[in-house]
């Protein structure tokens, strides 16, 4: 069997040859070559076109594109002013800049934004794309917000992006709902 000798044990020191097989680490590296090789034949067969429409050559017709929905982007990243975003794709549509007036609500310290509020809705009865009672879609809202910013300051913007509510059919009756469904962006 083949070996390595990696040196004699000099000044009194034991040896350190050892027998390490070689033939058996030899056959594995062509096993692997082998499969990488074939690996390598399969992985061009994948890419293969085929139409299962109809038999023969595949077409190379661009797919049809799908039409992007508007979306409200509400940024609340600054201390004086909310902004308003009509986006459809990546595509800016509108920007509308709101005062940041807190109104307060309650004795527990809460409080709302109805300036807010109110330019939202006026903005969805311009923008929005479901208001068919028989649509089962809602726009979309996105809120943009800092890792920092308070749970109530959260909690009063989604409030005020829920404000504008559109006829919703629930089986044979018809019910009022929120016209948006809020989600976050990831910073």
């Amino acid at each position: 069997m083949a070996g390595i000798d990696v040196g004699g044990g000099h000044g009194g020191k034991r040896a350190t040859n050892h027998e390490i097989p070689l033939i058996p680490f030899i056959d594995f590296l062509l096993c692997l070559v082998a499969f990488l090789l074939v690996t390598a034949v399969w992985s061009q067969m994948a890419r293969i076109n085929a139409d299962a429409r109809v038999p023969g050559p595949p077409k190379d017709e661009p797919p049809e594109e799908v039409k992007k929905e508007k979306q409200l982007h509400v940024e609340m990243r600054g201390d004086r002013k909310f902004q308003l975003i009509w986006k459809e794709g990546n595509t800016v549509i509108n920007t509308i800049d709101v005062d940041k007036k807190p109104v307060p609500v309650g004795e527990q310290g809460d409080y709302k934004y109805p300036d807010l509020a109110k330019k939202i809705e006026e903005e969805w009865k311009a923008n929005g794309q479901h208001r068919a009672a028989s649509d089962t879609k809602l726009d979309q809202a996105v809120l943009h917000t800092d890792n920092s910013t308070k749970f109530s300051d959260i909690i009063a913007v989604i409030d005020a992006i829920y404000s504008p509510h559109r006829d919703f059919n629930v089986g044979v009756k018809t019910e009022k709902v929120p016209a948006f469904n809020v989600t976050f962006s990831v910073n």
